[in-house]
This record gives C-alpha cells, sequence and structure tokens, in this order.
C-alpha cells in the first residue's frame, strides 16, 4: 500500500506502524498542558513502551476508545444503553494487522469474545493510532484465562473526600499487605483514586480473588471504620473511601499503569513506590511529564512479577467473617451464595408496604 503524505509513521519496536490523521487534536490545551495530538498519544506510548508492556503483555484487553477525542460535553458509551461518543471495545476491531493477537475470554452471561492480546510494542500503537486512551487488561495471561495472577485493590474516594484520603488508606493497605507477606505495588488511578496490584499464583478463580478483595477491604474496614467501607451501595458509603472489591469479578477490568484517561490535561495512571505516594498529586503525571519521568526513574513496577504470592490467608480470613458474600454488579446474573442485590432502601420500602 502506498504511504500517504498526511500520515506519520513511527517504528514500534521494530515495526513500521502507520499514523492517520496525526495532527489530530484529541485533548485540547489547558491551562497547564498544551494540545495533545494523535501522534503525541501514540509517541507516548512508544516512550513508555517497556513499562506498558509490562502491564499488558499476554493480557486480554478491553479497549477504551475516543476516535473524536476528550472534549467538554463528550461521553462514554454504557452497559445500561446510553450511547456516547467513545466506547468500550471488547472484540478485536475488523481489519485489525495480522500481527494483532487475540484471547478468547468468557463473559458472567456465558458469551465469549476474542479480546486484543499484546505480544509487542506495535500492537500498543496501532491501539492508539485506533483511537485507544486507556487499555483495560484483565488479570489473567493468554495461557490460562480462568486463573487471575492479579489481585487489584481499588480505593475509591467517594464524595467528600479525595486523593489525600486515598493515600492515608493507602499507607494502612501497605502495613496490611506487610503483616500477610505480601508485596503490592501503588499507582494512581489516573484520577482521585489509587490500585494496589499484589502479583498471585494463577491457582484460584475469579469468584475466590474476588473474596479475596472483600476480606482485605473489610479488614481495612475495621481497622479505618471512620474512613473506609466497603458497602456496595453509594448510599450507604457516605464520606469515606471505598474498596471497590468487585472489580476483580470476572469481566472487571482497571485502567493498567501508563494508561492515558480522558480527562482534561491528559493524566496518566502513574506507578509509583511507596514513598512517593505522600509527596504526589494524581495531575502530576500527564502525557507530557510521564516520558522524562520514565526515562529518568524506569518503571516502578519494574519487580511485580518477582514473586507471586498465595491468597490463602485472605480466604481464610473470608472464611472466619461471618458476614459472608456481598453483591455482584447489576449486570451480572444472580451468583452462588450472593445475599440479595437490592438497595437497602429500596428494599425497606418494598417491606413496608407489603
Amino acid at each position: 500500500m502506498a504511504k500517504k503524505a498526511e500520515d506519520a509513521y513511527v517504528d514500534a519496536g521494530g515495526r513500521e506502524v502507520r499514523v492517520s490523521n496525526p495532527g489530530r487534536v484529541i485533548f485540547p490545551a489547558t491551562d497547564r498542558t498544551g494540545e495533545i495530538t494523535k501522534l503525541q498519544i501514540v509517541e507516548y506510548y512508544l516512550a513508555v513502551g517497556e513499562g506498558i508492556m509490562r502491564a499488558l503483555r499476554e493480557r486480554p484487553t478491553t479497549l477504551e476508545r475516543w476516535p473524536k477525542g476528550v472534549r467538554e460535553g463528550m461521553t462514554l458509551s454504557t452497559r445500561d444503553g446510553h450511547k456516547g461518543d467513545a466506547f468500550y471495545q471488547k472484540r478485536v476491531p475488523k481489519g485489525a494487522p495480522e500481527w494483532v493477537e487475540t484471547a478468547r475470554i468468557q463473559f458472567p452471561s456465558g458469551r465469549h469474545a476474542d479480546e486484543v492480546c499484546p505480544t509487542e510494542l506495535a500492537v500498543v500503537a496501532w491501539c492508539a493510532q485506533m483511537g485507544t486512551l486507556t487499555f483495560h487488561p484483565w488479570p489473567v495471561r493468554r495461557s490460562d484465562v480462568d486463573h487471575p495472577d492479579e489481585l487489584r485493590i481499588d480505593l475509591d474516594p467517594q464524595p467528600g473526600t479525595d486523593f489525600d484520603d486515598a493515600v492515608e488508606v493507602a499507607g494502612e493497605a501497605r502495613r496490611l499487605l506487610e503483616e500477610l507477606g505480601m508485596r503490592g505495588f501503588p499507582k494512581t488511578s489516573g484520577g482521585r483514586g489509587i490500585h494496589i496490584y499484589v502479583r498471585i499464583e494463577p491457582r484460584w478463580d475469579f469468584t475466590d480473588v474476588r473474596h479475596a478483595a472483600i476480606a482485605f477491604g473489610r479488614e481495612l474496614e475495621r481497622r479505618m471504620p471512620d474512613r473506609v467501607t466497603t458497602k456496595w451501595w453509594k448510599e450507604e458509603r457516605g464520606r469515606k473511601v471505598f474498596v471497590d472489591y468487585n472489580q476483580n469479578a470476572r469481566d472487571r477490568t482497571i485502567a493498567s499503569p501508563y494508561s492515558v484517561r480522558a480527562k482534561p490535561g491528559a493524566p496518566v495512571s502513574a506507578p509509583l513506590d511507596w514513598d512517593e505516594l505522600i509527596a504526589v498529586q494524581p495531575e502530576d503525571f500527564t502525557v507530557e511529564t510521564m516520558p522524562a519521568r520514565f526515562a529518568e526513574v524506569g518503571d516502578r513496577f519494574a519487580e511485580i512479577d518477582s514473586v507471586h504470592h498465595s491468597i490463602e490467608p485472605l480466604l481464610e480470613m473470608y472464611e472466619r467473617d461471618e458476614e459472608g458474600d456481598m453483591p455482584y454488579p447489576p449486570d451480572y446474573p444472580k451468583m452462588p451464595g450472593e445475599p440479595k442485590r437490592v438497595q437497602p432502601s429500596r428494599d425497606r420500602d418494598r417491606k413496608q408496604k407489603g
């Protein structure tokens, strides 16, 4: 195919990748950043190539695509039928190059899909050229898509709390992990939250890993009852940091390390050392600033694959806890052992009317 003068071409790990409309503005300028173009997004991912590939390699990955860019008023399509300007791509896009490999995953509904499974940096560059800003990898490898090798602890500040509150909770999470003999790797979410990743042995299914996350969250809640909640229903959470245990359920994913987030200024999800948490803010890490940081300090998750932990201690904690299971997301089929899936206020209304 003849090259078009208006296209750009980048070297992605030794493979040439075409970038159409390279000058398209994806992020308008802000008071902190200049305009960010499509080519700059691709070049950003190449600059953090070692890190993004450590996060995505051999993992089935959902693509969050913003082909029109990110501007005020634009929205993301949702599961409830809202049609937005951007969307999640769970199946490999049509027309993908032959070197874009896939992995077959099964949804809770029983249906399946062949998702993009990055095996080389050129795949990331091609996805970015297709409008992908955020990569959402499953916590599994292609060789075994039913047994996660990653426990993900999602600290989500609720209204009235912020990043600093999440940092305080993360400090206690670090102590708890150390008591359990586990090493956690923290990162900013790209928003107000903090994610902590723990590599685990791929011996347990999604239900087990979700139970481990519930146990971890409940222990944090016991230690910090005024600061932490595991309540699934928003009306019960209050001004606390929510430990979102359901991010460990099948087909629930978190923005990968180094992923660009669809927010003004092009922030990115930044891997950190634990001691850095108290000295940074999420907006410190953007498409413009991360390449220099990466060149200086490298990948803060470089050692994440050095050990894989057992979740048996957490599963034992879960079994000892008399509270049992907790609600799944509303789009899931009724799961074994799951309690009543209804907002407490609605449940009370129904009982009163009955």
